[in-house]
């Protein structure tokens, strides 16, 4: 029973992540604005029903990937040694997420370029990176601070401080047409943080 759910779950991942490349592809191609989810579904050689038993829109599919990464990050801050403080699993956690992607960075810079162009996009990243505060304030929280982790100001500014640094890395990188490793951008701006976190 067990490796059929499994295999049945893999093939759920693998049918996500398909439906995210098409619609990323066809974004890229023709702008946001231009694709419909008709389009994806052929694109993706999948059925209408199908796209709707995985994403509720074109907006849902696109920024799959991004949503993907925030639950791997905290599940990642989650995953660290447990005598290590906030700032050292925040930044361990985020060191291994650059590390495991390599060759997905330029799927994440696209993905930024575009939704810096529609603010469908950028309300919903913005809501996205809201409930990573969150989650972030609570995981580092229980590390450094156990009890009510969200009632500690410092870890709320240390998670906020934290994603700023990795948005700032980000664009950074892309402004700088990806000529250097985004992991060194990003260690880069996580060292203009450290001191207050130590």
């Amino acid at each position: 029973m067990e490796p059929t759910a499994g295999l049945r779950e893999r093939k759920k991942a693998e049918t996500r992540q398909a439906i995210h490349k098409a619609t990323l592809r066809l974004a890229v191609e023709r702008g946001l604005d231009h694709v419909t989810v008709d389009d994806i579904v052929e694109a993706a050689n999948i059925s209408r029903r199908t796209f709707s038993n995985y994403f509720g829109s074109k907006e849902d599919a696109l920024l799959y990937g991004e949503e993907e990464r925030v639950r791997s990050l905290v599940r990642a801050v989650r995953e660290r040694p447990a005598g290590e403080p906030g700032w050292q699993a925040l930044r361990g956690a985020v060191r291994d997420m650059l590390e495991d992607m390599g060759e997905l960075d330029r799927e994440w810079a696209v993905r930024t370029a575009l939704t810096k162009r529609h603010p469908s996009l950028l309300a919903r990243q913005l809501a996205n990176h809201a409930a990573l505060e969150r989650d972030l304030v609570q995981a580092i929280g229980e590390r450094d601070r156990p009890g009510d982790p969200a009632a500690d100001p410092r870890s709320r500014i240390m998670a906020a401080a934290f994603l700023v640094a990795l948005r700032i890395a980000t664009h950074i990188w892309i402004e700088e047409q990806e000529s250097r490793p985004l992991a060194r951008i990003v260690e880069e701006a996580l060292d203009q943080l450290e001191r207050p976190f130590r």
